[in-house]
């Protein structure tokens, strides 16, 4: 969606942003921002806990840590 048009339709999009869709904001053909939902602190700071764990974790697969599948960039 164009600059202007996004103008126009604020409020709208906002409405849209709440419901969770996320729109992509266009100058000149080429994105330039983008409107939708705000992610949670706490959500953010869950998934960063979560990850952590699992990083720190001592879990294989075929022989390999989670760490060293990910160092190596192996998809298992």
């Amino acid at each position: 969606m164009g600059v202007f048009e996004a103008k126009t339709h604020f409020s709208a999009l906002v409405e849209e942003a709440s419901k969770g869709e996320t729109i992509t904001v266009t100058k000149n053909g080429r994105a330039v921002a983008q409107i939708g939902p705000v992610v949670s602190r706490r959500a953010n700071t869950r998934a960063q806990e979560a990850m952590k764990r699992i990083l720190s974790s001592k879990a294989t697969l075929r022989e390999c840590t989670v760490r060293q599948l990910i160092e190596e960039g192996r998809r298992y």
